[in-house]
């Protein structure tokens, strides 16, 4: 199997997610059309959050997940929120400001080192943060780390489609439309890492296994969005 994420480099990701997070949340309505918030909402009703629950949300970004887990956890819960990018956190503290009932912290720093400990979440949700990590198996291991036994995980992010027309389709999207819009705004760098990001990901069949050698006991991919995106979702065994 081909080792998904071999040219992730976190120091680059931060860096781009730093220069891009003033736009991030405008970019992502733009080019998906605001389909990326029905994405989110479907991952969040994979994960079942119930209120009480601590959850752990991982490469939060912006935080709008992690908003979104907060409203069901609360008013007892907890949403932990953690990304390497500084300046994609401060967009985040700055939105739970002004919902200041809503049960949130945020943590700055790499989601491959984390000072948590082990078995500490209901809930673990990762959005477009697998594909940009050095190691996509690494960041599987720190899911299973945080969950408690028979907690659950939701894994949000591009797939690779197995039909030819689809992926034909993905990439002339990417090349079309998503890097001629952002070098309107001067962040065609910043994005034309799309495309070799998803080449080198992981397919679902190859998060399964990797989630199963994680020690998941259920580990199922679920291709949404007429397969251009996945839900990977995880269930924690017995520790």
């Amino acid at each position: 199997m081909p080792q998904p994420f071999a040219q992730a480099e976190p120091d680059t990701v931060f860096r781009l997610f730093d220069q891009t997070a003033g736009t991030y949340d405008l970019l992502n309505d733009l080019l998906s059309l605001g389909l990326h918030r029905l994405w989110k909402r479907q991952a969040v009703a994979l994960l079942q959050p119930r209120s009480g629950a601590r959850i752990v949300d991982l490469c939060c970004g912006t935080g709008d997940l992690a908003l979104l887990l907060a409203e069901r956890v609360r008013p007892h819960g907890c949403v932990i929120g953690v990304d390497g990018s500084a300046a994609a956190l401060a967009q985040a503290r700055r939105r739970a400001t002004e919902q200041p009932w809503l049960p949130l912290e945020f943590i700055h720093g790499d989601v491959l080192a984390l000072p948590l400990p082990p078995a500490m979440a209901d809930g673990v949700m990762m959005a477009y943060g697998l594909r940009n990590l050095s190691s996509a198996a690494a960041g599987l291991r720190v899911i299973r780390h945080l969950l408690r036994p028979h907690g659950r995980g939701v894994v949000l992010d591009f797939n690779r489609p197995s039909h030819p027309l689809w992926a034909q389709a993905q990439r002339s999207y990417l090349q079309q439309v998503v890097v001629p819009v952002a070098r309107m705004l001067d962040l065609e760098a910043e994005y034309a890492y799309l495309e070799r990001s998803i080449a080198t990901f992981a397919t679902g069949l190859q998060q399964e296994t990797l989630a199963r050698q994680a020690g998941f006991a259920v580990a199922r991919h679920h291709p949404i969005a007429g397969g251009l995106m996945g839900l990977l979702e995880l269930t924690a065994g017995r520790s």
